[in-house]
């Protein structure tokens, strides 16, 4: 696989459109299952975090006092990501935010998202859940640190995107497993995976 990014943010909350905003990013670049270099932050949007997403993540209002603008980190982390393919599990939530703080500093994003979320429920069928930390557990995966953490997630993250590509070449013989396959792949309907890999194998 080409290098990507795997990226994770923590939050305030759900949706940027609500006024939530990011307080940690962490990005991970993944080359040929291993990871090459990492990028993380916390970062001050200069918003209050709610005192159960405190307790959820361990991220404090007093550490997002001490830690750099959001604006500051984004323009870091996108010149650290440059035009590499993005990762995310569960990329729709991330991808919300990344735009949205994007927008806040008059950047745009130039690439598309593969959700390792969406490709775990065709992959991976038999998971108890989909869950990241259920999914490493499932998949007997190396615990990164605390979960709900912007870094941990990422590392966790992309093993198991590593562990999905081996997936795709031990049980259906891809050789090339490409960022542009897995958004293909995590498009199609659970029930038509096999049908679509047979017929990606007979295109090559």
């Amino acid at each position: 696989m080409e290098v990507v990014a795997v990226i994770d943010f923590e939050t305030t909350g759900l949706s940027p459109a609500q006024g939530d905003r990011a307080t940690e990013i962490a990005a991970v670049l993944l080359e040929n299952g291993k990871i090459v270099d990492r990028y993380q932050s916390l970062m001050n949007a200069g918003v209050r975090i709610p005192s159960f997403i405190e307790g959820l993540t361990g991220i404090s209002n007093a550490m997002i006092r001490q830690a750099p603008s959001a604006a500051d980190v984004m323009r870091e982390v996108t010149d650290f990501v440059g035009d590499i393919p993005l990762v995310a599990h569960n990329a729709s939530f991330d991808c919300k935010f990344w735009d949205a703080e994007l927008q806040r500093i008059n950047r745009t994003r130039r690439q598309e998202f593969a959700c390792s979320l969406l490709l775990s429920r065709r992959l991976l069928p038999h998971a108890p859940s989909h869950k990241l930390g259920a999914l490493v557990e499932f998949a007997n995966l190396p615990v990164a640190g605390r979960a709900h953490r912007a870094l941990a997630d990422a590392e966790m993250a992309a093993s198991l995107l590593s562990h999905l590509a081996e997936e795709l070449r031990r049980k259906f013989g891809i050789g090339q497993v490409t960022h542009e396959l897995l958004r293909k792949i995590q498009g199609v309907p659970k029930a038509k995976v096999e049908q679509a890999l047979a017929k990606h194998q007979q295109s090559q």
